[in-house]
């Protein structure tokens, strides 16, 4: 209400019905009237002194709170008057950093704090940031001064304050520690190119170094050599002593390795395979030397952790250019080199020659053709029969067999170790027990059928349930099938393998040991298994009548196995003599092309019990 209405309104209510003005009333409404006026001034008044003092105290909170964060950010924080550079500001993390309490810094000039050279060069890049005006970053370098020295490495920055006419006012810096994540980065890097167990080059640093060297053969027409090299009877060691001693022979032969290669770029790319890149310009005869030096060098014993282990090495060489111009090429002609290597007796340095080609490139077309027939069941089950001396037929060995529909018969001995090499002999094994076992289930004559078991199978899988659910299934009564295991079964993982073979026995399955004699610890294995019998290997039977050594091998087989009341078959018995022979030994079984050859069992009906009129009708 304007001053102007409101006396109005004082001297309205002050006049009475005449028209007469009481002024000692009119006094009243005029001194109350003033009276609010100047509490509502009083009112006003306090509201800005409390909202001014509200300000005052959250400013204050505000830089308390923001003194706080500056004091325990883990980063070195510091202030500089801009015109000396003299220190007016630091935090708990920057007298960290220089070593020194803030109060040895504050007021003082780098000149004050610092050793002469490095106090320049700090002034000489404030002077810099105050000049320009333009923020410094320094990112990644060696710290210069501090408790921590030259081991940590920083980034810092360093930006100019200007007042409001824009002088220069004042120099604030951060510095902060980057020295664990560049490590961590570092490391991180080092493992994406080396191999954890040993520390080499991996198989990435392996590509890229080949691509590096192929890039600078091409530009300067020179020429070098790949080596790919793979530990002989590594597995083993595995196998026998377990993997933490397997890890520790791994290490000692690649140390070994790279001591030897005298410069060579070497690699482990996995398992137990290595690849050495030769510098340019190298000579065939001073690669087949390095070649000859690192297999020397594993073949000599290495002692782990008490261990004497005879692991060996094969070596495949491929040189560039004449044995491939492009990675793909040289690496595969290595490893093909390397397999004539390893089959022509381990231990020994191949180099590429175009029909270890030709060899590799049918070996992969043979594997790709053995999964087709594992897919499309074209392997066949093939049985020999097995008799008394006698001739009294007592039981078949089934039998794998491949007719390759261009190749024909593919010998068991090429693809046998293919499949076990790739794992399809689980497959595969599992198959051909199953048909062994429902064919002989059939038979009107309850004679025995004897299937091998690859070590394979003994690895992986459970084998137990697998063979008693195919008993199931095909309803072949337990004591009727007999499993021919060789001592590979037993090298691997010994107290496991005994234990499934104690498992299967109690099944009713009887258990033969096959190739007996040709292994190095046969005689061990008889003692801690009651095996059902022993079948004495085919190479000692075919030289009965040529060597008198082969005739004693199979008199003390005999003799050892008729003291342990433990039966034996004699394999690849072809002859009368050899028959005549065995019988006076009183070897007690045989088997071979002098009773019958592998063939389907269509070739064998009378001897199952089977009429050719009953088996066609049935």
């Amino acid at each position: 209400m304007s001053m102007h209405r409101l006396f109005a309104e004082q001297l309205r209510c002050a006049t009475d019905a005449t028209g007469q003005v009481d002024l000692v009333k009119l006094g009243e409404f005029v001194s109350a009237a003033y009276e609010a006026s100047d509490r509502d001034r009083r009112r006003m008044t306090d509201a800005r002194t409390q909202t001014h003092d509200q300000a005052e105290e959250d400013l204050l909170r505000t830089r308390e709170f923001l003194d706080t964060i500056v004091e325990n950010i883990p980063i070195a924080v510091f202030a500089k008057r801009a015109k000396d550079s003299r220190y007016i500001l630091l935090n708990r993390a920057g007298e960290h950093y220089y070593g020194l309490p803030r109060e040895q810094m504050l007021g003082r000039t780098p000149e004050e704090i610092f050793p002469a050279d490095v106090a320049r060069m700090v002034k000489e890049q404030d002077r810099r940031v105050v000049a320009t005006g333009m923020p410094m970053f320094l990112e990644e370098h060696l710290l210069e001064v501090g408790i921590k020295g030259h081991d940590r490495v920083v980034n810092s920055r360093k930006m100019l304050i200007t007042d409001g006419a824009g002088d220069p006012q004042y120099l604030v810096g951060i510095i902060e520690d980057v020295t664990e994540r560049i490590t961590t980065q570092e490391r991180i890097s080092h493992l994406a190119q080396h191999d954890a167990l040993t520390d080499l080059p991996n198989r990435s640093a392996f590509n890229a170094a080949l691509s590096e060297r192929l890039e600078r053969a091409q530009e300067a027409s020179a020429n070098f050599a790949v080596l790919s090299l793979d530990l002989d009877r590594f597995k083993e060691v595995n196998d026998v002593f377990g993997h933490p001693v397997g890890d520790m022979l791994m290490r000692a032969a690649a140390e070994r390795l790279a001591a030897e290669a005298d410069g060579a770029f070497v690699a482990r790319i996995g398992g137990d395979e290595f690849m050495v890149l030769m510098p340019d310009d190298v000579c065939r005869e001073a690669v087949l030397a390095l070649g000859e030096r690192l297999v020397e060098a594993i073949g000599n014993e290495l002692e782990v952790d008490d261990y004497l282990s005879h692991v060996g090495l094969s070596v495949g060489i491929a040189l560039y250019p004449d044995d491939g111009v492009d990675a793909a090429t040289l690496l595969a002609n290595a490893d093909s080199a390397l397999y004539r290597a390893k089959r022509e007796g381990r231990g020994t340095v191949r180099f590429f020659e175009f029909e270890m080609d030709r060899e590799l490139r049918d070996r992969r077309l043979l594997l790709h053709d053995l999964r087709q027939a594992v897919e499309q069941n074209q392997l066949l089950v093939y049985f020999q029969p097995q008799a008394r001396m006698d001739g009294e037929i007592i039981g078949f060995e089934a039998l794998l067999r491949w007719n390759h529909p261009t190749r024909g018969f593919v010998p068991p001995d090429q693809f046998i170790p293919m499949a076990e090499e790739n794992g399809l002999i689980i497959q595969i094994g599992e198959w051909v027990l199953r048909e062994a076992c429902r064919e002989a289930a059939s038979w009107p004559r309850p004679l025995q059928v004897a299937v091998n078991l690859s070590p394979v199978q003994f690895q992986a899988g459970d084998l137990e349930r697998s063979i008693h659910q195919i008993l199931l299934e095909t309803g072949l009564a337990p004591t009727r099938l007999e499993v021919e295991i060789t001592e590979g079964v037993l090298i691997g993982d010994f107290t496991r393998a005994l234990n499934l073979l104690r498992r299967l026995k109690a099944l009713g399955i009887r258990i033969a040991m096959d190739d007996f004699g040709t292994g190095y610890s046969s005689l061990s294995y008889l003692q801690s298994f009651p095996f059902d019998k022993i079948k004495i290997d085919r190479s000692f039977i075919s030289d009965l009548e040529a060597t008198p050594q082969s005739a004693e091998i199979v008199r003390a087989v005999l003799s050892l196995a008729h003291a342990l009341h433990i039966p034996v078959v004699a394999e690849g018995v072809e002859t009368e003599a050899q028959r005549a022979f065995l019988a006076r030994e009183a070897c007690e079984e045989m088997q071979g092309y002098l009773i019958g050859r592998p063939e389907p069992i269509e070739r064998y009906l009378e001897l199952i019990g089977i009429t050719v009129e009953r088996r066609r009708y049935a």
